[in-house]
């Protein structure tokens, strides 16, 4: 044992030396961040150029009723035809030609020409104001007196938010959109340490198998000392790494809660109770902007974190961690001492990273169907479960559920370690021969 620890604390101090290591802790929780937040805003950033638009409307029933915004205008020429102003589009310097024909009541379809693709707020615009003004025409159809203060007066915007309390009567807020989120995000990160941290168990076996380093280490330490050591090793260098990356994440939140979010120190109920005198101030405004998010959306989310079980998450997710990276460290750990390269590796790799792949693809499914028949069946596959559980932990998944899928994947990754030492013991002296499927099993049956 003593032996082991020796080889843990040399692998896991040459790791978290390295400047690298110190450079992705403290970026590690920034990238994640960015990788988040970076889309969905330039998604919702707006295009400032400002874009005229020609309409010519055969229906004579949208003259100078298309809304425009800051940067979306609409212009209506009169005596001139289609084709002539496609002539001269380019003199003109409109941006597009908007072409409503007569049957558009009927057919549902207008035409935008363009000399280049219109962007997706300037086609959601024009799109969401013909089918509102449609709607209002039809409903004047009916001869409705008073039809636009109607209108006016019974646009709503719904905000359903979910709010469960304890026993204690204290309340707190869930976010389905957050749980699928957490659980995204963890079952991708199990993904990506697996395959990071055991690539790095596979490279430093051939590295020390190649440079002859490992003969003189096995005449000190017996073979399975050698890989549990450098397995666990390499494994807790990982663990520290997610460690220091949650510390620094949950200060970086809550900093953000009480810089901009000081509401928070309400209780969910207060907090949509103290909307009101804001929403009814809005309901004067014209909504002119169809895509223009919900202001209190992202308050709404940093609520719902209070609700969110994160002990459990994280323990669940240090356990499916560990059992997952043993289970595959084990194969990478027989990869690495089966080749003298890492070109070689690749006839081994498909079978241990399919699984994995395949984890990927239920786990889509999963967060659509936490607790359907492929999400069940897959939570319970151990080369699988590690990202699939951790994709239905944050919906909650009966606690027999997690019991058993831990049980299996603690027996498996018991064997796969016994049965990596088996192998592991025969080729990590093999040299100048290429291992096949056949020689891994003839390694596997040898005794002792």
């Amino acid at each position: 044992m003593h032996k082991i620890l020796l080889i843990i604390q040399r692998e896991y101090l040459t790791r978290v030396k390295k400047k690298s290591f110190l450079v992705m802790t403290i970026l590690g929780p920034v990238l994640f961040a960015a990788f988040m937040v970076i889309p969905a805003w330039l998604a919702t950033m707006e295009d400032t150029e400002v874009k005229t638009i020609a309409v010519v409307d055969s229906t004579n029933i949208f003259y100078k009723i298309l809304p425009e915004t800051e940067f979306i205008k609409f212009i209506y020429p009169e005596g001139i035809s289609l084709k002539d102003l496609q002539n001269s589009f380019e003199q003109l310097g409109y941006s597009a030609i908007l072409f409503i024909p007569h049957n558009i009541l009927s057919s549902n379809t207008s035409i935008l020409y363009s000399n280049k693709q219109p962007s997706l707020s300037v086609s959601m615009h024009i799109e969401n104001s013909i089918e509102k003004e449609i709607e209002r025409q039809k409903l004047k159809a009916n001869n409705i007196e008073n039809l636009d203060e109607i209108l006016k007066s019974v646009k709503t915007d719904i905000d359903l938010r979910n709010i469960s309390w304890n026993e204690e009567g204290q309340e707190k807020e869930s976010n389905t959109g957050l749980a699928m989120g957490i659980g995204y995000g963890s079952g991708m990160l199990i993904y990506f340490f697996i395959f990071l941290f055991g690539a790095q168990v596979m490279r430093g076996v051939i590295e020390e198998k190649t440079n002859r380093i490992v003969e003189v280490i096995v005449s000190s330490v017996r073979p399975f000392q050698l890989m549990m050591g450098k397995i666990v090793g390499v494994g807790l260098v990982g663990l520290t790494q997610f460690v220091l990356w949650v510390s620094l994440t949950f200060l970086f939140v809550g900093v953000v809660q009480k810089v901009a979010f000081p509401e928070l120190s309400k209780t969910p109920t207060e907090q949509v109770l103290s909307q009101d005198i804001m929403n009814n101030q809005q309901l004067q405004k014209p909504q002119m902007n169809f895509t223009e998010p919900k202001p209190q959306m992202l308050e709404e989310i940093f609520t719902s974190l209070g609700s969110v079980n994160f002990g459990l998450i994280l323990g669940m997710f240090i356990f499916y961690f560990i059992g997952g990276y043993l289970l595959y460290g084990s194969f990478f750990a027989i990869i690495g001492s089966a080749v003298d390269n890492e070109a070689d590796t690749q006839q081994f790799m498909l079978p241990v990273t399919l699984p994995l792949i395949i984890a990927i693809f239920v786990m889509i499914n999963t967060i659509n169907n936490p607790d359907g028949q492929l999400a069940f069946w897959f939570s319970m596959i151990p080369l699988t479960s590690p990202v699939v559980m951790m994709v239905r932990i944050p919906f909650h998944p009966p606690a027999w559920e997690i019991i058993l899928s831990a049980l299996i994947l603690v027996i498996t990754f018991v064997g796969s370690t016994w049965m990596a030492g088996k192998i592991y013991r025969t080729g990590i002296l093999m040299y100048g021969k290429k291992a096949s499927y056949k020689e891994l099993w003839k390694w596997f049956r040898y005794k002792s």
